[in-house]
């Protein structure tokens, strides 16, 4: 009877046991399906401690280029010395070049970086970076190329009407239906004035294709929550949604009704996040909403608070109420995967993010691409 009663005990304890750690790993994110497979890593090596931040463009005659952050020298700090390289696919992102291509040296007192790419309605492809001179002298760029990025045009201010450092992430910009440019910055620090990591949010907006721009209103925010590193998209219904990095365990979102110009108080999302960017693309062939971000906002087994890891990414059918299919793109305990740039062919969908490793110390000096159908992201 006694070791009838133990080996109850025994195997009650156990399903106990598998329950929490179901329940752990379910708050934690982690997903069992792992989907899409690397197609080029692009590692630190000598006198180039980092590459990091890129973006995606497809070219008219079917190639593919990849325009990412190439520092030199030994430091892997953001102030450290970088260029803008190029790397291209001609196979639909399967495999990619082995050298790097220089597209726009240095031109900063630090360095430039943060890459967003876009194909414009006019057919023209504008590229945009931060040049960052000093740590109170930090501007977005903005470059034309009306050959298919063969050359590109000088460099242009995009904001004239304020001296500060502005954060503008990669993969940010993006052209609304109406055709106005759309470049979302955080403003930690005022020319002269003292740095904060907590920044005010503003979404710069131009109506000539970049000739001029215009800054919104700052975002409404009374909180104590730190804000950075600002993501738009376009709904269906003409509103842009605003995705912001944030403290307090959540993205959190802002909403636009008159195109960029002002928006509304910011307000905690249903996305559980460490402070870490999250990107929102919309899927062209099916008119879904693609979220990708670090799905760790609750404690779990290998992992732990404020890590960037697992990367996963989820669907959502009604513009960003609910997020559906959840699955993990990368979902080592010791990885650190972050600032994504989403990238769609026909059939599939290309992904660029940061993916260093925690122990090793390469945080953000390793960029990865990684490929899957866009049949994978539905099932």
């Amino acid at each position: 009877m006694n070791s009838e009663k133990i080996l109850f005990q025994s195997a009650l304890v156990k399903s106990v046991l598998s329950c929490v750690l179901l329940i752990l790993l379910v708050g934690a994110g982690t997903t069992a399906q792992i989907i899409g497979r690397s197609v080029l890593d692009l590692g630190p090596k000598d006198n180039n401690p980092r590459n990091s931040e890129g973006d995606f463009v497809s070219l008219k005659n079917g190639r593919i280029l990849f325009v990412y952050s190439h520092y030199t020298g030994t430091s892997t700090s953001d102030h450290a010395p970088a260029y803008l390289a190029g790397r291209y696919s001609n196979d639909g992102g399967k495999t990619w070049s082995e050298q790097d291509q220089v597209i726009v040296e240095n031109e900063g007192g630090m360095n430039i970086m943060s890459v967003s790419l876009l194909r414009l309605q006019n057919g023209q492809i504008a590229l945009f970076y931060l040049r960052k001179n000093s740590e109170e002298d930090c501007i977005p760029m903005m470059r034309i190329s009306g050959d298919e990025a063969k050359t590109w045009s000088d460099p242009a201010a995009c904001i004239t009407d304020k001296q500060g450092y502005f954060v503008l992430n990669n993969s940010r910009v993006i052209q609304l239906k109406t055709g106005r440019l759309l470049m979302p910055v955080a403003l930690h620090r005022l020319k002269g004035g003292i740095g904060s990591a907590k920044a005010t949010l503003y979404a710069y907006y131009s109506d000539d294709n970049g000739l001029s721009w215009k800054a919104s209103e700052a975002v409404p925010d009374n909180t104590d929550i730190i804000t950075q590193e600002p993501g738009v998209v376009e709904l269906k219904d003409g509103a842009v949604l605003m995705i912001i990095r944030a403290s307090g365990g959540a993205q959190q979102l802002s909403f636009s009704k008159d195109k960029g110009q002002s928006w509304s108080h910011i307000e905690a999302s249903n996305i559980p996040s460490p402070i870490s960017p999250a990107t929102i693309r919309r899927i062209p062939k099916t008119g879904d909403l693609l979220l990708v971000w670090n799905d760790n906002g609750a404690s779990g087994p290998g992992y732990f608070k404020g890590a960037r890891t697992p990367l996963t990414i989820a669907i959502s059918k009604d513009e960003g109420k609910t997020w559906m299919r959840k699955k993990n793109i990368e979902n080592d305990p010791d990885g650190w995967y972050c600032y994504t740039a989403v990238h769609f062919t026909r059939k599939r969908a290309l992904l660029g993010y940061c993916a260093g490793s925690q122990s090793k110390k390469t945080h953000l000096s390793l960029t990865r691409i990684n490929m899957m159908s866009v049949r994978e992201l539905y099932k």
